[in-house]
Formats: C-alpha cells, sequence, structure tokens
C-alpha cells in the first residue's frame, strides 16, 4: 500500500529534467517510509540500487559494514563479492557498475553504515565529486533513521555545501492519506474508531499498515500494544537503541519528562535532574530532528517569534508506550496482562486528549482549509502560550492560534469530550479577557473537536467555525 507523498514525488520527479546527477538527502524517523518513498520514486528509472547498514550493535565493525556492502552488491549486479578495504574502495566499486544510463541508488540507514568511520562523510563527498556526479543521469540518495547524524554530517557539513539537490524531512502523513489505510470499509468505519487507533500510531505509515480493518481499534490495540509479540511492545527499544545507541537512557528520561505535558527548556532540566546546559540542548535538538518531539514558538502580535517556546511530544506511539505499554512490559512478555479496553487505561481522557491535539497540529494546512483563510495572509499559526506578569491579567493558554496581516486572530480551541457542553465557551472566554492582545483586532473562536456538540454549544452560535475530527479525514478541502 502506498498512500500520499504526493508533494514529495512531484519534488523527486522534478530532478528527471535535470541535465546533471543529483544528490538528494531524506530523513525522518523509523517507520515512517522513507524507503518506501524512494522505492516508488524508482519505478521512473531504469536502474534501482538500494544498500542498507547493518543495524549497530557492540560486535560490529567498520570491515563488517564494508563486507555487508559487498555482498549486497553482488547480489544486486550478479558479480562476485570482492575485499573492499577501505569507504573509498566500496563507493568506487559501486560507481564502476553506475557509470551510464537512468540510475537511482539508494544508500539506506547512511549513519549505521557509517558508524565506525569518523571519515565516511568525507570519502562520500569525494566519490561523488570524482565518480558518482560523472553520470548525469544518476541520483543517489542518502537516507537514514538517525535525522541528527545526518544533520551534523551531511546537511551542516561544509563538505556538502553545494552539492544537495533536494532535501526531504519525511513527516506523518495527513489524516486524509491516514484514512485510506481504512480501504473500502473508511466510509463506514467512525472517526471515534479512527482516533482511537490514531492515538496509538498517528500517522506513521508502518504502524497503520498493521492495522487489520476487519477487526475493532480495540481488537487491533490489543493484538498490537498489549498481546505478547505484538509490533508495538518492543518497538520503542527497538528506536531508541538502534538511534541513540548508548545515550538511550538519557533521551528516554527526556521524553518521559515531556509524557504528561509540555515544557521549557527549564522545566525539562529540573524533571530530569539535569543541568539547564549545552548538553541537554543537544539532545532536545536531536529528539527533535528525529521527530519524536516538538519545540513551538510563541509568535507576538507583530509576527516575530519570541523568545518563549515549549517542547511536546510529537510522536503519538511514543506517549502512548512511555504512559501505558512500558509500565507493565514484563507482564505482557509473561502473558499475564489483561486488556479491558483503551478507555479502561488509567487517565486515558486526559492523554487521548493530548494525542488529539497532536494530530490536529499535524494538520494545521487542512485547518486553515476548513476556516477558509487566505495561506497568504497568514503571519503565524502555532500554540501560545503567556506567562503571568505585571502588565498582564496571568497565565493564558492557546492550543492553536493563527493571525492573519487582516488584524485577526482565530483562537482555536482542540477539545476531545464525549459529550461537549457550555463549558467549553465559558473556558475560551476566560482565554480572551486575559489574553494580552493589540487594540482594534478581532477574534474569531474556532472549535476542533471530536465528540457530541451539546444543542446548546450549537444554539449559542459563539463559534464562527466548528470543525469535527471527521472532516481532517476527508479528501474534500
Amino acid at each position: 500500500m502506498f498512500y500520499g507523498r504526493k508533494d514529495e514525488l512531484k519534488k523527486l520527479n522534478g530532478l528527471l529534467g535535470k541535465k546533471t546527477a543529483s544528490l538528494v538527502v531524506v530523513s525522518g524517523q523509523r517507520r515512517i517510509g522513507k524507503s518506501t518513498l524512494i522505492q516508488e520514486f524508482s519505478k521512473k528509472f531504469d536502474f534501482f540500487c538500494e544498500i542498507q547498514g547493518l543495524a549497530p550493535r557492540d560486535s560490529i565493525t567498520d570491515a563488517d559494514q564494508r563486507k555487508n556492502f559487498s555482498e549486497q552488491m553482488k547480489n544486486i549486479f550478479d558479480i562476485p563479492a570482492v575485499l573492499l578495504e577501505s569507504w573509498n574502495d566500496a563507493f568506487s566499486h559501486l560507481s564502476s557498475h553506475t557509470r551510464t544510463g537512468r540510475t537511482l541508488i539508494l544508500l539506506d540507514e547512511i549513519s549505521w553504515m557509517a558508524s565506525k568511520d569518523s571519515d565516511f562523510p568525507g570519502k562520500l563527498k569525494i566519490a561523488w565529486d570524482t565518480r558518482f556526479k560523472k553520470n548525469d543521469r544518476l541520483i543517489l540518495v542518502l537516507c537514514g533513521s538517525a535525522s541528527s547524524w545526518i544533520d551534523k554530517n551531511i546537511l551542516k557539513d561544509t563538505d556538502f555545501v553545494g552539492r544537495i539537490s533536494l532535501e526531504i524531512n519525511l513527516e506523518e502523513l495527513p489524516l486524509s492519506d491516514c484514512n485510506k489505510f481504512w480501504q473500502k470499509k473508511k466510509d463506514l468505519i467512525s472517526s471515534m474508531e479512527k482516533l482511537k487507533l490514531l492515538s496509538v500510531t498517528g500517522g506513521v505509515p508502518k504502524y497503520l499498515e498493521e492495522i487489520n480493518i476487519k477487526e475493532s481499534a480495540e481488537e487491533n490495540i490489543k493484538k498490537m500494544c498489549f498481546d505478547k509479540g505484538g509490533i508495538l511492545v518492543k518497538e520503542f527499544e527497538k528506536i531508541f537503541n538502534d538511534i541513540f545507541n548508548k545515550r538511550a537512557k538519557t533521551y528516554k528520561e527526556i521524553v518521559k519528562a515531556l509524557s504528561k505535558q509540555k515544557c521549557s527548556v527549564s522545566e525539562i532540566a529540573k524533571l530530569t535532574g539535569r543541568p539547564r546546559n549545552g548538553d541537554i540542548s543537544e539532545y532536545l535538538h536531536d529528539l527533535e530532528v528525529s521527530g519524536f518531539i516538538k519545540r513551538d514558538y510563541v509568535y507576538n502580535f507583530k509576527g516575530k517569534q519570541s523568545r518563549l517556546s515549549k517542547y511536546r511530544i510529537k510522536d503519538n506511539y511514543l506517549r502512548f508506550y512511555l504512559k501505558y505499554i512500558d509500565p507493565v512490559k514484563a507482564k505482557i512478555e509473561q502473558g499475564l496482562f489483561q486488556y479491558t479496553g483503551i478507555e479502561n487505561l488509567p487517565g486515558w481522557s486526559s492523554i487521548i486528549a493530548l494525542q488529539f491535539e497532536n494530530l490536529v497540529m499535524h494538520n494545521i494546512p487542512a485547518v486553515i482549509k476548513y476556516i477558509g483563510i487566505d495561506f497568504n495572509s497568514i503571519i503565524s499559526a502555532s500554540p501560545y502560550f503567556q506567562n503571568p506578569t505585571k502588565t498582564n491579567k496571568g497565565a493564558c493558554q492557546i492550543d492553536l492560534l493563527i493571525q492573519t496581516k487582516f488584524n485577526t486572530l482565530y483562537l482555536c480551541e482542540i477539545k476531545f469530550q464525549k459529550k461537549i457542553n457550555c463549558n467549553v465557551i465559558n473556558e475560551i472566554n476566560k482565554k480572551i479577557a486575559t489574553l494580552k492582545k493589540p487594540k482594534n483586532i478581532s477574534i474569531r473562536p474556532v472549535l476542533i473537536y471530536e465528540g457530541e456538540l451539546s444543542e446548546s454549544v450549537v444554539k449559542s452560535d459563539f463559534f464562527d467555525k466548528t470543525i469535527h475530527f471527521g472532516k481532517l479525514l476527508t479528501d474534500n478541502l
């Protein structure tokens, strides 16, 4: 199943009209569909060559990685395996078999491939300059889940400045594409049932592929998350160990601190007992570029990014694992955990609200389209929070605040509740009263929700727009 990625494929297809070779970098979290995207793109080529690095283990050596490289070339090109003494030899060997013709090369999990040779990026750069790019119909794609390694060693490395034709950071699928995984049943399954599954999987294609559309959300969640051998039971440890290796424990402490609430850098440092210095900033950066967390900046009403920011868990599976799977993993492995339904999990009403908010925040363009805002008029669109000071009326937090150049603020409340009553209007009125805002500005309340709106909310005519979750799941934008 291949759904979505139209914009990414359009950018990749745009390279086919060039008269020179192209170097492409694709990053993004594990299971997000990086390799699948390039495999789909490969249908345009006469020849496709995919070589993967070996997953990191203490016993793996650089010689093992080169031997693996040679063995994969043997199978791809139907040639004898050769001893590769260095990565210079490896790249020379590969380039000698890809000198002509429309050729696509994918070096997948490149950080694994390079893990035991600090000079790997430099050797690859030399090979690109002296060998690969001589085939003007060749595209070389560098791909990996350790986005922080790619960021430091490729994207920000001076060796590669001016050489990269295209950079793609693959994000979760938009909700309208997630909906396609229910195939012919997508119009028969309720948005509430889909939300239950998406609150666990997010828009990660690999996890969505595991859904059995003939079974309920509850049955799917039980099998994936709480049955021994379920795909999501050990997934977290695999991801963190593969990407962060020996520092995985430190990164886990940070995401645990973020699993319950949004936090500033100072709050994260306090919760983890670490000093607020460059180290924690580096850890947060690594987690962010790897797609696990997101830093939301507050924009002032002049459209400028302020110093105020908070981090949040971006990956729905990550929060679900930390909250519900990790504490009972030993029982799951022993077959002793009895799953009684997602709504019976402790604190679920609070957690699903956070998961629902995440899904909406990943789909801000769809929200903007449904409201009917001209994209060219937008100054900023992000979460907003106001700390209490002597010059304002206190703390204020807004799920999503969209400001346009027409002096309009769209104050968006993201609400998951089985029955939504007029309390939501009272909450928003309190926020409006507390918000320190410029004069002569219009405020238009927007409700993005899953659940049932009470008749009193509908009759109040308080909201300029109400957007049900089901609308974001459709293609009718």
